[in-house]
């Protein structure tokens, strides 16, 4: 489904879903629908501050986010209230869906940070991933994964997502 200009600037709401359940649904402004990406910004949606060591999640930060219809990741800018960027989350995810007023995308455990500055490249989560089982279930779905990780990576490495997120 493509955006209109009566769609763009309008509200969709994210729903994250892992293992079967909905992880976490939050609203969003809806940036951009070309069919294939859709962009959305949104307010951290989680409780409280979320410190992960490399960085800190807290109320006020501003994500910008862009998901695929024919990729199997999701690429989120994170910016402070103040605007600084502190850098980029990445979700490997199946391909996601936009179906009426939500955006449904699957969580498939691995992740990757890149800092604003680039120094700081990391993959996350290869421990939950390999506890899921998706390999057994879905062997597909795993080889999908792995490879968008390594993707996500080798972006990250070379000079960031600019190219991708233009």
């Amino acid at each position: 489904m493509s955006a209109n200009s009566a769609e763009r600037g309008g509200r969709v709401e994210v729903v994250l879903v892992k293992g079967g359940r909905t992880k976490i649904r939050y609203p969003a402004r809806l940036l951009h629908d070309d069919g294939v990406r859709v962009s959305v910004r949104a307010p951290w949606a989680g409780g409280g501050v979320r410190d992960f060591g490399f960085v800190r999640f807290e109320p006020g930060d501003v994500f910008t986010e862009h998901y695929w219809r024919d990729r199997w990741y999701s690429v989120k800018e994170v910016r402070a209230g103040d605007g600084t960027l502190k850098g980029w989350y990445c979700d490997v995810t199946r391909p996601a869906v936009r179906s009426g007023g939500e955006l449904v995308v699957e969580d498939l455990d691995l992740d990757l940070w890149r800092s604003a500055d680039g120094t700081d490249v990391r993959r996350l989560d290869e421990d939950e991933f390999a506890e899921s089982g998706l390999a057994e279930r879905d062997p597909g779905a795993a080889s999908a994964a792995v490879a968008a990780l390594a993707e996500l990576e080798a972006l990250a490495r070379a000079g960031g997502f600019g190219e991708l997120l233009a």
